[in-house]
C-alpha cells in the first residue's frame, strides 16, 4: 500500500520485473479491504497513508481471520529510532526504509512468502 505515485511506479515496475504480481492500494482503508478480499502472499505497507494510516491498517489486517496470516513488511520513510519496533508491535513481520534497496527488499519478501508462491 502506497500513496506516492512515483514510489508506486518504481516499486511496482521493479517487483513486476522480478516476477511478482503487484496490486496497489493508495490508502489504508482500501488496503485492508484488498487484503481481506484478494488474500495476497505479502503486503508492503507504507505507514503514512491517507484515510487510515498504515499503523492501523496493519493492526486491522492482522486482527482479521481472513488476512492475519498475510506477512506485512513496513516500507516507509520512518527511520527514526524506535520506528522499527513500533512497526513490529503493530503487527509487521519486517521493516524496510525508503529509498528502497531492491536486493534487500526481495530477500525479505522471499523469506516471508511460501516457497510455492515466490517467483
Amino acid at each position: 500500500m502506497e500513496d506516492n505515485d512515483d514510489n508506486i511506479y518504481v516499486v511496482k515496475h521493479r517487483l513486476t520485473r522480478a516476477g511478482f504480481t503487484v496490486l496497489i492500494a493508495t490508502d489504508g482503508e482500501q488496503g485492508v479491504a484488498m487484503a481481506a478480499a484478494e488474500r495476497p502472499d505479502l503486503v508492503l505497507m507504507d505507514l503514512s497513508l491517507p484515510v487510515l494510516d498504515g499503523w492501523e491498517a496493519v493492526r486491522r489486517i492482522k486482527a482479521a481471520p481472513q488476512s492475519r496470516h498475510i506477512p506485512v513488511i513496513a516500507l516507509t520513510a520512518h527511520a527514526m529510532p524506535g520506528d522499527r519496533e513500533k512497526a513490529m508491535a503493530a503487527g509487521c513481520d519486517d521493516f524496510e526504509t525508503k529509498p528502497v534497496d531492491l536486493k534487500r527488499l526481495l530477500e525479505k519478501m522471499r523469506a516471508l512468502i511460501p516457497a510455492s508462491s515466490a517467483p
